[in-house]
């Protein structure tokens, strides 16, 4: 099972429909309810498998291909599964006799129960006659999903839903017709319209997300067997970020340690994001912001980019980045093949120490090969002690100057930064000025 940490899904903003800039919400074009948490359920469990991975986006490129419009009416679906979820007695003759009391009823008071129960039935109609003119033409197709389409297309043909399907809506049904087919409905065939309805989710997941491939240009990853240990990308952005200027990739077992200098504002938090968030996106199968991408299944990911005090705890910035680096360290050590992202190893602490951290701990992770390590870090003399590890690269984010004002491309370079434009940026705002007057 993919692992969930909580802080990395926070740090990478995945999870949240109605959070602003949230990865969850490019996706959540969904129509219906079961469409929604259809697509919950598969945002909060990322695949493992390879061969999954690859069948689910090949799911969701023939989709795309196929330019498929979602057909159904979202309030007839609500009403069909509010009539199936209303039991039914298991004794026929006993469903004639209360729907003969709820007609009564209907005529005398203002009950409401023989309506939603004819319009319950006209929404199934309605549904499975929309469903079937959906699937016919599909089920001959030839693609990854062939077989579930020939599967729903066969439920339709049964006899009795054959028969169902052929009723005219507009025409009042005898009282024992409607509850025969109540009790067929929500007996013997309720679990077959149960898996008609999945289905009618798994669609309007698969075109939301197809759609919002079109939409946004991403293009969808191949997962690759854990032992490749490999994450490749073309041209990788962030997707939530408008305009991202793309850069290219390459980790392996050979160079797994990716060693991220630059100065304040050159972006490497947002490339690290953006590793973060289109690694997460790929092991869902989803489509991603790049022009190409390869990657190895991992088992988890943990990043530290925003790490917080915890005033309830008692715990400083500095011990929060502790805490947060011993807990990655225990993940690694474990044995797991991961991916661990860690933003500006020990900020919360004095330079000297910061620089020992830093460099002890790169170190150590450099040693466990079988996971994919992203280090970033002001502090550039690092760099210099670590050039004897072979498997670590470096790269950085540069800085370029427009006279006195720094300019940032945004574009990954290799090597080891030289820019140090702090300072420049407080005499820039006017600040050392402020306070001399």
């Amino acid at each position: 099972m993919f692992n969930n940490d909580k802080q990395t899904i926070e740090e990478l903003n995945i999870m949240g429909r109605f959070r602003q800039g949230s990865v969850y919400g490019l996706f959540s074009q969904v129509k219906t309810r079961g469409g929604e948490q259809l697509l919950d359920q598969m945002f909060r469990n990322p695949l493992q498998d390879a061969a999954a991975i690859n069948q689910r986006s090949g799911i969701f490129r023939f989709f795309q291909e196929a330019a498929l419009v979602f057909p159904f009416d979202p309030a007839m679906l609500t009403t069909m599964r509010e009539f199936l979820d209303t039991d039914a007695h298991a004794n026929k003759a006993l469903v004639v006799a209360a729907t003969l009391i709820k007609k009564m009823l209907s005529s005398l008071t203002r009950d409401e129960r023989y309506k939603k129960m004819m319009q319950g039935l006209h929404a199934t109609i309605l549904t499975l006659n929309r469903c079937f003119q959906f699937v016919t033409p599909l089920a001959d197709m030839p693609g990854p999903y062939e077989e579930r389409f020939r599967e729903i297309k066969n439920i339709l043909l049964a006899p009795e839903l054959g028969r169902l399907r052929m009723i005219d809506i507009y025409q009042e049904l005898p009282v024992k017709a409607l509850a025969g087919y109540e009790h067929l409905l929500k007996g013997r065939l309720k679990e077959q319209l149960m898996g008609v309805l999945l289905f009618i989710s798994e669609v309007d997941v698969n075109i939301a997300v197809s759609n919002t491939a079109v939409s946004k240009r991403f293009n969808y990853a191949t997962a690759l067997p854990a032992a490749a240990n490999k994450l490749e990308a073309l041209n990788l952005t962030h997707p939530c970020v408008e305009h991202a200027i793309g850069n290219d990739l390459k980790m392996d077992g050979a160079s797994n340690v990716l060693f991220l200098t630059g100065a304040n504002m050159a972006g490497k938090s947002t490339l690290m994001k953006a590793v973060g968030i289109n690694f997460y996106l790929a092991h869902m199968g989803f489509p991603v912001a790049a022009s190409a991408m390869e990657f190895s299944v991992r088992e988890g990911l943990y990043s530290s980019i925003n790490v917080a005090d915890n005033i309830g705890l008692g715990y400083s910035h500095f011990y929060a980045e502790v805490v947060r680096v011993k807990q990655a360290a225990v993940a690694a050590a474990s044995g797991r093949k991961l991916l661990l992202m860690f933003d500006e190893l020990f900020k919360g602490t004095n330079v000297k120490d910061a620089y020992d951290g830093t460099l002890a701990v790169t170190e150590g992770f450099a040693d466990y090969q079988n996971c994919l390590f992203i280090v970033s870090t002001h502090i550039i003399e690092v760099g210099a002690a670590l050039k004897g590890k072979h498997n670590i690269q470096f790269v950085y984010m540069p800085t370029v100057m427009d006279g006195p004002h720094p300019k940032y491309p945004y574009k990954l370079e290799k090597g080891i930064t030289e820019d140090r434009q702090g300072m420049l940026i407080i005499k820039n705002e006017g600040i050392l000025e402020l306070l001399n007057s």
